[in-house]
């Protein structure tokens, strides 16, 4: 009998051992795979490199589009250079195309893709400035390389060849796609 107590207890023991220990093994074990870290792509939330030249690369794409619905809808005839820089020259002008250290004198219109205009020389005065000296654009300086005196021409110019990410602070907004109508006046 007293085998028989011993294995009824014995008994009740393990079934309540059984019903206590089986939930506790099962979360242990589901909190032991929560401590392994998954691939940490990256750090405090911060997109890798392969990230950011994804998005930059999407970025770029949605932008040529953007910019390839202008040329449509307005029925220009454009060409597009190799760093991404859209032109179309409209009278050829005369003599050299311009290169470092010339003085250009001229004309402008800059605007959005929208319409708005933000700079004109007829508002701010006609724009003289040293070619690969003076602050300005990269599609504008790479632009101007395409001209000489008396040359008229339309660039569209995406974000990383105009005003970039910040834009100019006054007029032109943040990752916006510039359009200049220029008009050469005179060079030197």
């Amino acid at each position: 009998m007293y085998l028989k107590k011993m294995h009824g207890v014995s008994m009740v023991a393990f079934s309540v051992a059984r019903v206590i220990l089986i939930p506790v093994i099962f979360i242990l074990v589901l909190l032991s795979g929560c401590g392994k870290k998954p691939e940490e792509k990256n750090v405090a939330g911060k997109p890798d490199r392969n990230d950011m030249e994804e998005l930059n690369r999407y970025l770029i794409q949605k932008d040529r589009e953007r910019i390839q619905n202008y040329i449509e809808r307005k029925s220009l005839s454009m060409t597009e250079s190799p760093t991404g820089l859209w032109y179309q020259i409209a009278v050829e002008g005369s003599g050299n195309k311009f290169t470092d250290g010339d003085k250009i004198i001229m004309e402008y219109e800059c605007s959005l893709l929208d319409g708005t205009l933000c700079y004109t020389s007829e508002k701010l005065g006609i724009k003289e400035l040293i070619l690969g000296r003076s602050q300005m654009e990269p599609g504008m300086n790479e632009g101007l390389r395409l001209l000489n005196h008396g040359a008229k021409a339309l660039f569209i110019m995406p974000p990383f060849l105009a005003w970039g990410l910040i834009g100019d602070g006054k007029m032109i907004p943040s990752r916006a796609v510039i359009v200049y109508s220029v008009n050469i006046l005179s060079a030197e």
